[in-house]
């Protein structure tokens, strides 16, 4: 008998220093569906955008991005999340600088400045940035402790890391970033026991910051009046709003098929970046488009389910807040799709065009796959009680 117990302490003790099965397996789902339909959307854009030479140009780079993403994952997967805890406060900082290094030498597109080019490669350093804060907000979790509650810390604390990169980004004029990061930060405060009342206080004045920063900036404010009445103005602030409905109404409840989109040739503007989501239900239909939902949806149960294991308060935290920036950023590209949201810029996670992104976002799910595999060690600490 004692044999046996020792036989199923080791196996159970092999078990839990692997990641979990049910979460990895999830997320290669959904990067090999977002990859099919990355080349079914593209292809027409693609095919144009190289004299019909090319169908797979986007493809091609999303693919190697993908790649890219996949080895940072193994390696994040593997690096004990006490290593993050230390490096919180360098990767911070580097992440401001990289941001501030966009104002003074960033491209200019369309009046904001977003993208920087480093060794001969491109990347948006506000990508870096989510990354850094939620880390950030990890770590002053575990360090604040129940003093999370008291104003100075909950409020104060959190705000001052917050506003280091929220201002940056107001300045690139990178207000979905800006949405993204601050509904992030607002759930990991509260995972963090930041007051209720001063949770709504700081929504409140984040909600009277976008009326202003909208009612400053031009561009901002035509989306918005766009959203509210697309039809008022169908050639051009309401062109893409009008034709993403009109993708998402001719799937029906079965879909035109896979790749039988109408609308990605070239009548719906960015339909295999921030607008992917409409192609997919044109060809896929009513019960495809759910079944992708569906997808993410479980992705994001397992994940909390994860970080509810982790074998630390830090551990939670960041497993917690990396889930919740997917949660949060598939939620507002999927009303923006459907115009229950202004348009914001925010892209459908493994799915939509852009090789930073999916790199990174990749690479965090491998933190939450360590945590995953760390997760024995909370289970050892019980087990010696």
């Amino acid at each position: 008998m004692a044999a046996e117990r020792t036989l199923y302490a080791k196996e159970n003790r092999r078990l839990r220093t692997g990641v979990d099965p049910i979460f990895f397996f999830l997320l290669l789902l959904l990067l090999t569906v977002g990859l099919a339909m990355l080349y079914s959307a593209s292809y027409a854009q693609s095919q144009y955008d190289t004299g019909y030479r090319d169908s797979t140009r986007y493809l091609q780079k999303q693919a190697l991005c993908a790649v890219i993403g996949l080895a940072a994952m193994f390696v994040t997967s593997r690096i004990p999340p006490d290593f993050w805890l230390k490096t919180a406060w360098p990767l911070y900082g580097i992440s401001i600088a990289l941001l501030l290094l966009v104002l003074l030498f960033g491209q200019s597109v369309n009046g904001a400045r977003r993208w920087i080019t480093i060794a001969g490669i491109q990347f948006q350093p506000s990508e870096v940035a989510k990354f850094t804060l939620i880390l950030l907000f990890a770590r002053l979790t575990k360090g604040f402790g129940k003093s999370a509650k008291e104003f100075r810390y909950g409020v104060l604390g959190f705000g001052a890391a917050l506003l280091g990169i929220l201002v940056p980004l107001a300045l690139e004029k990178h207000l979905s970033a800006i949405l993204l990061m601050g509904m992030v930060a607002v759930v990991m405060m509260f995972v963090a026991g930041t007051s209720f009342k001063w949770l709504l206080a700081g929504a409140g004045a984040a909600a009277l910051f976008v009326v202003v920063y909208i009612s400053l900036m031009g561009y901002a404010g035509d989306r918005v009046s766009a959203w509210l009445h697309p039809e008022q103005d169908p050639g051009d602030t309401g062109y893409q709003i009008l034709q993403s409905l009109y993708a998402i109404g001719s799937g029906g409840v079965l879909g035109l098929g896979l790749g039988k989109s109408r609308q990605k040739y070239l009548y719906l503007p960015f339909q295999y970046n921030d607008y992917i989501f409409a192609v997919i239900c044109e060809e896929l239909g009513l019960v495809g488009a759910l079944l992708i939902i569906v997808l993410f949806s479980l992705l994001i149960l397992r994940g909390y389910w994860i970080a509810l294991r982790g074998p630390d308060r830090f551990s939670t935290v960041l497993a917690a807040g990396l889930v919740t920036q997917i949660a949060v950023q598939t939620a507002l590209n999927l009303g923006v799709v459907t115009n229950l949201l202004p348009p914001t810029g925010i892209a459908l996670p493994f799915f939509s065009y852009g090789g930073t992104a999916l790199a990174v976002n990749l690479a965090e799910m491998g933190i939450v796959l360590s945590v995953s595999r760390h997760r024995y060690r909370a289970a050892q600490q019980e087990e010696s009680i």
